[in-house]
């Protein structure tokens, strides 16, 4: 009963952060077409830097749910901005397809070694432990951060970017965020229900409960830069209706796991299809502004993290609720069945029209009269050199 209870109060906690984050991200696309990627990237790991800190010496669930919303905050300014400093340095489709796949590799990496890490490093050493090196860890990057990017000077976007309001009415950025959006949403349900699950039905030591999303974990690093190159050559499009398609089965099969080994497979499919769905979404969103908007991806990202932040935001705090009404395993059909249902949608982005063929359209429509490239006069009004010059004379 008490585990039961628990699933609400442990998923508004880990809802908090995603909370927080989407109240964040509408600002933050504006700011950075205004100030520039490096300044907010900066700001977010100082940030990060303090609810790390604040999480290690958190006593209390307020505390900690502070420390967690506080979070929200700093990885709206680091995701938005990284995100779009890419989407801009790399103005290629392929090659910008490639560099997402590495920084969702990156992403990945993070949530491969944090979930093992954490529980084995609070079974063995303490809770404060994991979060001080994790502190640590932090400074290194801010320091590469004022190494490399040098996050002083203010350097706007030379053009204005398209609103966040008329990006939002855009039917295939929001095709593109959906799918996001219920990808992993899945995952998100699974980070606070999951481990508890495993102590009512497999009686789960703390270690095992972090250790079971490490299959997840690699297989989305796997993903992420395999299908980062792949998606772009098999259409990404069609990349992503294949990873939500298994995203729903990999859910389906997850309450039919007995003991730690019996989820290998499935959190390993689920991982390798979020892989899949994130490395084609990602640099759909940045190549939907260049084909239909103005070029400037501050906007879009803030869009993009915001279908992530509704998944996690959603997922753990409807994942407790429903779980303790009918329980786990139906948790996992729902999730599962919106997957696959949502999944044909992604067909939508197989081919979406450019602003310049509908304006190719208007022009056939309501055809302009040259202005110029058509000679009016003799040519030799305007002679070209000395000898058109005296030809001209003679001709007089």
């Amino acid at each position: 009963d008490f585990l039961a209870n628990e699933n609400v109060r442990v998923g508004l906690l880990f809802a908090s952060k995603a909370l927080v984050q989407l109240l964040v991200n509408p600002v933050m696309g504006p700011l950075t077409n205004r100030i520039g990627y490096h300044i907010p990237m900066f700001t977010g790991f100082i940030i990060m830097f303090l609810s790390t800190l604040m999480f290690a010496f958190s006593g209390t669930y307020t505390l900690l749910f502070v420390s967690r919303a506080l979070q929200g905050i700093g990885s709206s300014f680091s995701s938005v901005a990284g995100l779009g400093m890419l989407a801009s340095v790399y103005t290629d489709d392929s090659e910008r397809g490639n560099a997402m796949g590495i920084a969702l590799g990156g992403l990945a990496l993070g949530v491969l070694i944090g979930a093992p890490f954490g529980s084995v490093m609070y079974e063995f050493v303490g809770k404060s432990a994991p979060f001080l090196i994790l502190a640590f860890l932090a400074l290194l990057d801010g320091a590469l951060q004022l190494c490399i990017l040098q996050p002083s000077k203010v350097s706007p976007e030379s053009t204005k970017g398209t609103p966040v309001a008329t990006l939002l009415r855009d039917p295939y950025i929001l095709v593109a965020a959906g799918a996001l959006c219920f990808a992993n949403m899945g995952v998100a349900m699974l980070e606070p229900t999951l481990p508890i699950w495993m102590m009512q039905t497999m009686c789960s030591p703390k270690w095992q409960l972090g250790m079971a999303f490490l299959p997840a974990s690699v297989s989305y690093l796997v993903g992420t830069n395999l299908f980062g190159v792949l998606a772009h050559k098999m259409g990404r499009w069609l990349c992503a209706l294949v990873g939500m398609v298994v995203v729903g089965i990999s859910l389906l099969c997850v309450p039919l796991a007995t003991n730690i080994y019996g989820l290998i497979a499935p959190n390993g499919g689920l991982g390798f299809a979020i892989g899949m769905v994130d490395s084609s979404m990602m640099p759909i969103m940045g190549y939907l502004v260049d084909l239909r908007h103005t070029s400037v991806y501050g906007s879009v990202y803030a869009i993009a993290d915001v279908a992530f932040c509704v998944g996690f935001a959603l997922g753990p705090s409807t994942g407790g609720a429903i779980v303790r009404a009918v329980g786990f395993p139906w948790l996992m059909v729902i999730i599962g069945v919106i997957n696959i249902t949502y999944a044909p949608l992604c067909w939508y982005l197989r081919s979406p029209p450019a602003k310049e063929e509908k304006m190719a359209i208007l022009s056939q429509e309501c055809p302009m009269q040259p202005s110029s490239h058509t000679a009016w006069g003799s040519p030799r009004d305007f002679p070209l050199s000395d000898s058109d010059a005296e030809e001209a004379e003679d001709a007089e």
